[in-house]
């Protein structure tokens, strides 16, 4: 009686194989992880900024109407109820020494991003407001 030649063809993976992938799964997920973090915290933090919206506006329209009170305008379009959420803890506007040629914007954050900072100093010449960025969110890398 004749043999029968029956062969199995080869079908899926070996076990190394699977443990390669797992592993260059694991590589990328390390290196992955920490930069999704930091996306997400810079995501967050775009609330804070965006707070400084109306006081930089209400400031802005002052100094080219010729207004005498800008920081008042600006704190009064940044109320604390209007602009207070679960990242953004509080927006202050005050005049740098008392003149009424340069405002200082500090927006903080809740503990959500990590009470950092923004801050955003302007000064007005002939009718125009410059801006200058700064605070603790640019060492976080947040802003």
């Amino acid at each position: 009686m004749k043999k029968l030649g029956i062969t199995r063809p080869n079908s899926g993976f070996t076990l190394v194989e699977l443990m390669i992938v797992v592993a260059i799964v694991a590589i990328l997920a390390a290196v992955a992880l920490p930069s999704y973090q930091t996306y997400t915290q810079r995501a967050r933090f775009t609330e804070v900024i965006a707070a400084t919206g109306p006081a930089k506006t209400a400031i802005e329209i002052c100094v080219q109407t010729g207004g005498s009170n800008c920081a008042a305008a600006a704190t009064t379009a940044s109320a604390v109820d209007l602009v207070q959420t679960d990242i953004v803890d509080s927006v202050e506007v005050t005049r740098a020494d008392g003149d009424n040629e340069s405002w200082t914007i500090i927006t903080t954050g809740t503990d959500v991003v990590k009470k950092n900072t923004f801050i955003m100093v302007g000064t007005a010449e002939n009718g125009r407001v410059s801006w200058a960025t700064g605070g603790t969110c640019v060492d976080a890398g947040l802003c």
